[in-house]
């Protein structure tokens, strides 16, 4: 509600209002005009001014935009991760999660090298993820930089693999396009198939549990995940030792 341009465009008096109504907004907004200006010993004018930088035309209307940015912005209740755990197991058995492990791990033993890619959660995950393939004998790596220099001869036969909640993440995208690019086979996970990333890649892997968001940030669960990244090493690494069996 409060932007970093409109704060910059208070004077001493605005400032000393503003930081009244941010540590007494559940006061403020049952408060008359009055009530405040003696609170915060401004005048009402002062307040009018305040409210106008705000764009509301008086302070009426800011107390209505206050609660209601309130209201958004109220504490959420979060889930058991028991229950997202259930959830997702209940639509994995119900899917065909574990044939498109399978069909991931084919296409990972074939190539030559792989690369982890993903942004915030994504991306700790998606390091992980490199680490774990990585101690199951297929060496990967996870790439950060969306500008670093890829270079197409050490792409020719490579698969990456893109971690994506909402798979609408625009350094994902790039390092995706990237990748592509320069022959890269890509397999995406993320919560549902039906997004940007997903789309773009050559097999999409979606684990479908209810998306969750603790005022701004996003806490969808990502057990999910885990597994996949966990259960599609272990297919490679299996299927490895079956090869070396056979030789």
């Amino acid at each position: 509600m409060f932007s970093s341009d409109v704060i910059a465009s208070f004077n001493e008096l605005e400032t000393s209002l503003y930081d009244y109504i941010v540590k007494n907004s559940e006061k403020v907004i049952y408060m008359r005009i009055r009530d405040l200006a003696d609170e915060t010993h401004v005048s009402t004018s002062t307040i009018l001014r305040f409210c106008r930088k705000l764009n509301c035309e008086g302070f009426t209307e800011f107390k209505v935009k206050l609660k209601l940015y309130l209201d958004e912005n109220s504490e959420a209740k979060i889930k058991s991760s028991q229950y997202a755990l259930s959830e997702f197991l209940e639509r994995a058995m119900k899917g065909n999660l574990e044939e498109e492990i399978k069909e991931a791990a084919s296409i990972i033993m074939q190539s030559d090298n792989v690369i982890f890619i993903g942004s915030g959660s994504s991306g700790i995950l998606a390091e992980y993820g490199a680490r774990y393939f990585s101690s199951l004998g297929k060496f990967s790596m996870y790439v950060k930089d969306p500008y670093i220099p890829i270079h197409a001869e050490y792409l020719h036969n490579s698969t990456t693999i893109a971690l994506s909640v909402t798979g609408e993440n625009s350094f994902t995208i790039s390092h995706i396009n990237q990748l592509k690019e320069k022959g890269s086979k890509i397999i995406s996970i993320t919560n549902n198939k039906h997004n940007t990333i997903a789309k773009m890649a050559d097999m999409n892997i979606s684990y479908y549990v209810t998306e969750e968001w603790y005022k701004r940030s996003n806490i969808t669960t990502q057990i999910p995940v885990v597994y996949i990244l966990e259960e599609t090493a272990r297919a490679v690494q299996g299927a490895g030792q079956r090869s070396r069996f056979v030789e």
